[in-house]
């Protein structure tokens, strides 16, 4: 079948967001096409200011409000003694729903994965430590998918922590083997941060 080469583009450019295959770009797609210029010109905008107004913190990698004070860092009610080390910031939110977890936040910005080439260097490590140690941080929570590379970035964070005056645990109980943060409940997640063990 010979679409379009711009509609070719745009099912290629939709088909890298999680769960979009091939029949649900062409679907995405073709109902784009029946958006007014004006929801056109709005979703575009909407879209290419992202790196502008949902910046990282500098200091955590939580996102923020453009011209925004972090949330987590800045805020005088969080328990800024208990450190939470995740992958990405979408897994922040994931936490945030328990309600479970009061401390603050350090966002690796992804995961140890020798077959993606992904080494210690492509990860945000270099302020953690200065960040324990300067913020007198008691406890580091390891918050990593229960997955292949999750667990190995977790083992790399547990040694490379284990000279650092901080008690390292990881989440227990509730988080199955193989799991993704995208797939688990609220309700699991809540008994998972409270059972955490030492790691």
């Amino acid at each position: 079948m010979k679409y379009p080469q711009h509609l070719l583009k745009l099912f290629q450019i939709l088909k890298k967001l999680p769960g979009v295959g091939t029949k649900s770009a062409e679907r995405h797609a073709f109902q784009m096409l029946t958006w007014s210029p004006q929801q056109l010109n709005e979703f575009a905008n909407l879209v290419s200011a992202i790196p502008h107004e949902l910046p990282s913190c500098n200091e955590c990698g939580c996102l923020t409000d453009r011209d925004a004070n972090c949330f987590f860092c800045n805020n005088p009610a969080r328990n800024q003694s208990v450190i939470c080390i995740l992958a990405h910031a979408k897994d922040v939110y994931s936490i945030e729903e328990t309600r479970e977890y009061t401390g603050v936040y350090h966002v690796l910005g992804g995961l140890l994965s020798p077959l993606e080439h992904k080494g210690p260097e492509h990860l945000k490590l270099p302020n953690l430590k200065e960040r324990i140690l300067s913020k007198k941080i008691n406890e580091v929570i390891i918050a990593l998918d229960s997955t292949l590379e999750g667990d190995a970035t977790a083992l790399f964070l547990k040694k490379e922590l284990e000279n650092d005056p901080v008690e390292v645990s990881r989440l227990a109980f509730g988080m199955p083997m193989g799991s993704s943060f995208d797939y688990v409940d609220g309700g699991t997640l809540a008994r998972a941060m409270a059972g955490r063990r030492l790691f």
